[in-house]
């Protein structure tokens, strides 16, 4: 049985864009042993993915942040986690990082095959490196793919995957009904926030909150839909925008449900309308059909994977856009005019189109 662990320490969209390649490995390998490596926050995501049979939840960020409150805690913390990778004795890593410290920890704990990505020869402790430079012209998961030649595995289209349990499922069941919401009922989600890897920056990636309030209330007039609206804990403030400023009224489920919850909630909806970033590849992962606006963001490379028209993309093409190249946001000059000039009769033509 060879022991595969998958090193991915980011977002909820990387994490996400890293599941065609479990399932590649599954299907080559189909006794393989697979943990992965995430942050605390993307571990819900892995939860109930019945290919993955251990989750090291734990990024140097999160680390960062122990040791910042308590130097032995982080000590301890620390410890641990490198003693259970290293007793696991995994056979092959594919380190996703980009980053030279993960490389010399699974060096350490002895796993003798170590592919990842040589960026800026940050892939020093790696026996196998892929060059990168940045991710610029195809998705994110084509890139990713590079990571499995070394094993022989072909490429091959696989969608993104974000497991529901039967225990979520029947637990978001109830919730709905305590909102009395109907099984019959058009449910339409709405996103206002998203892309919380990207800290105080976040905010470049959104649509206007006032637009979403607007278009909620026209999908609700014109189509009868009961409006979802989505978000964690810290995206209070925005959804609070949005249902004050809507004439109608709205399932405010924002903060209500644990990630690893998510899937089966987004698999009652018939539509998720968002920004571009984790809500997004959520959606796609859980089998509903997504519609997106980008501005920020390359769709080519961050865009719903893979490709189909039950997941359509917003933007307006400015010769700025993209401004977030080679992992650096540049400074918006125009306001998030490219966001902006994206409407909502636009948006909402889209949403009918999709629903019907």
């Amino acid at each position: 049985m060879n022991k595969f662990l998958i090193i991915n320490p980011f977002g909820i969209g990387d994490v996400l864009h890293s599941t065609p390649i479990i399932q590649a490995i599954k299907e080559a390998y189909p006794d393989s042993y697979i943990a992965f490596w995430c942050n605390q926050r993307t571990q819900g995501l892995l939860k109930n993915n019945p290919a993955i049979n251990r989750i090291f939840p734990l990024s140097r960020g999160d680390l960062k942040k122990i040791y910042h409150q308590s130097k032995w805690a982080g000590i301890r913390d620390s410890m641990k986690l490198f003693l259970g990778i290293a007793k696991e004795r995994f056979d092959i890593v594919l380190d996703f990082s980009l980053d030279h410290r993960y490389g010399l920890v699974t060096l350490l704990a002895g796993i003798k095959k170590r592919i990842g990505f040589n960026y800026k020869n940050r892939g020093r402790f790696l026996t196998d490196k892929i060059f990168l430079d940045a991710y610029v012209d195809r998705h994110v998961v084509d890139y990713y793919w590079e990571l499995l030649k070394p094993l022989g595995i072909k490429t091959k289209i696989f969608n993104l995957e974000f497991a529901a349990s039967a225990k979520s499922i029947q637990k978001i069941k109830n919730l709905l009904s305590s909102r009395g919401l109907k099984e019959n009922d058009l449910l339409i989600g709405i996103f206002p926030g998203g892309g919380a890897s990207w800290g105080p920056d976040a905010g470049i990636r959104h649509w206007p909150a006032l637009r979403f309030a607007q278009l909620a209330d026209l999908l609700i007039e014109k189509t009868g839909a009961k409006i979802v609206i989505l978000g964690d804990k810290t995206e209070r403030p925005l959804v609070e925008i949005v249902k004050n400023a809507m004439k109608n009224k709205s399932i405010d489920l924002a903060g209500a449900v644990e990630l690893e919850d998510l899937s089966a909630l987004l698999r009652s909806l018939k539509l998720l309308v968002s920004n571009d970033g984790g809500p997004l590849h959520m959606a796609t992962a859980s089998g509903i059909r997504t519609l997106s606006i980008f501005g920020s963001v390359s769709e080519v490379v961050y865009g719903p994977y893979p490709t189909s028209r039950e997941h359509v993309v917003l933007k307006t093409e400015m010769e700025c856009r993209p401004c977030y190249k080679n992992f650096r946001l540049e400074v918006c000059r125009k306001d998030k005019e490219c966001l902006k000039q994206v409407s909502v009769d636009a948006v909402f033509d889209a949403a009918v189109k999709l629903i019907i």
